[in-house]
């Protein structure tokens, strides 16, 4: 395999990836949130926290909730910090920090997102706790991934696309729902 340079992957002196600034220390869940202060939020609900690191907009407390080892890491604003947040993550699991070159084995992560948002509902009061269905991206970052949509997304994002003018497709996923069950449970 192909060693990835060290212009693809910055790592820190101590071998850590460099924005997160983790070595390891995540666990296979991972709740994602934007506002740093958000990651006190999530884990003052854990039994035990018993990993923190902090770099920039990037916190990091890794913790048990009901026994389950689980990661809640701030992304800060911004597609630019969510894809360095995935790649980095992506990085830590799935290539080897010491000789730089991808694991033969994958891992995949399950990575839950939990952010605000606003409402155009009248009667969503502020404050709601709220599970969407579907998520639409309307940032280009998408261009750069091969992003597979079924019909209905693809035709809700060209839909979306004609009626706001956009010069490129937004993206449309839909939220897997044993995980909106499991957040819903959460709140």
């Amino acid at each position: 395999m192909a060693r990835i340079s060290e212009t693809d992957l910055i790592l820190n002196p101590d071998g850590s990836v460099y924005h997160l600034n983790l070595p390891k220390h995540i666990s296979d869940t991972v709740i994602a949130v934007g506002d740093p202060s958000r990651v006190y939020t999530v884990s003052q609900h854990f039994d035990e926290v018993e990993f923190e690191m902090n770099k920039r907009e990037f916190i990091t407390h890794v913790g048990k909730y009901k026994g389950k080892r689980i990661t809640v890491i701030s992304t800060g604003i911004g597609t630019d910090n969510v894809e360095i947040f995935f790649s980095e993550l992506d990085a830590l699991v799935n290539v080897d920090l010491k000789t730089r070159e991808p694991k033969s084995r994958k891992k995949k992560l399950k990575v839950i997102r939990i952010g605000t948002s606003g409402a155009l509902q009248e009667d969503v009061p502020v404050g709601s706790h709220l599970v969407s269905d579907y998520a639409v991206g309307l940032d280009n970052l998408m261009n750069f991934y091969d992003l597979p949509m079924d019909d209905f997304e693809t035709g809700l994002a060209h839909d979306i696309q004609k009626k706001t003018g956009l010069p490129f497709m937004p993206y449309v996923v839909q939220v897997q729902k044993l995980y909106a069950n499991r957040l819903v449970v959460l709140i």
